[in-house]
């Protein structure tokens, strides 16, 4: 009940912050100060939506033009709200969502480590290729549709911990843990961005497999995810050449 609950009222927050940008911007347009600026109905439309204090507030962007923002209740929480924004002169706007979200099943932390089944807390960026079993959705970041022995190493004991690895089909590879096949998983690496948590550097037993990926409809062992609708729609608007960033917050961290 504690995550629904929280889930709404996250929501319902978002929806007056919205509502009330709107009404400011009808209370703008009413002015007439638009008109003064010889502003016309079609170029109305093309300024689109308010600026985001709250993605405009986040530490640490200023060599991105994407921001994904994951923004879960509390620390507790097994829900979020993900919003994907992009640099429009000299603020963030949103360009997708709010959508409904799920993070760990132990919600999430800023001292992540392996098998704790959080959601690492922090702003981190995107990996160089995208991943799924299905075919690329069009992403313009590179894609690797996923076959059998296509693993994610997650053993610390390892040396590529971290970092995804094929093995030859049928074999069983030299590294254990709780590593993934993940040709196997399905619907949720349908479709999936890595998030460069532990990169750089790695740091074995920190943490490994942070992805938003194609939600299942509850909890994740780490992850971040989403509708696959959603997901699409969102990996599609991912540009390498605006370096995005992944923030993953609470709102309790957000308001001090």
């Amino acid at each position: 009940m504690e995550r629904v609950a929280g889930l709404s009222a996250l929501l319902r927050h978002r929806r007056l912050v919205l509502a009330t940008a709107l009404s400011l911007s009808v209370l703008w347009f009413s002015t007439g100060v638009v008109r003064a600026e010889g502003a016309t109905p079609a170029n109305l439309v093309a300024l689109g939506p308010p600026c985001s204090a709250v993605a405009d507030s986040v530490a640490g962007t200023s060599s991105a033009d994407e921001l994904i923002m994951v923004i879960a209740p509390s620390p507790r929480s097994q829900v979020a709200v993900v919003e994907l924004y992009r640099r429009e002169g000299a603020c963030f706007r949103s360009i997708a969502g709010p959508y409904a979200a799920f993070v760990g099943i132990n919600g999430l932390s800023s001292h992540r480590h392996e098998g704790d089944l959080t959601t690492p807390i922090g702003l981190f960026g995107i990996e160089a290729t995208m991943y799924g079993v299905m075919a690329n959705p069009g992403v313009s970041y590179r894609y690797h549709r996923l076959a059998c022995g296509d693993w994610w190493n997650e053993d610390p004991r390892s040396a590529s911990y971290n970092r995804f690895v094929h093995a030859d089909c049928g074999t069983t590879p030299s590294f254990g843990g709780n590593s993934e096949a993940l040709w196997l998983h399905v619907p949720q690496y349908d479709y999936f961005a890595a998030v460069a948590f532990n990169t750089s550097p790695t740091v074995p037993g920190r943490g490994s497999g942070i992805f938003l990926h194609v939600s299942k409809g509850n909890p994740t062992t780490g992850c971040v995810s989403i509708a696959k609708v959603n997901l699409v729609k969102v990996l599609r608007l991912l540009k390498p050449s605006l370096h995005p960033l992944i923030d993953i917050t609470t709102r309790q961290l957000l308001e001090g």
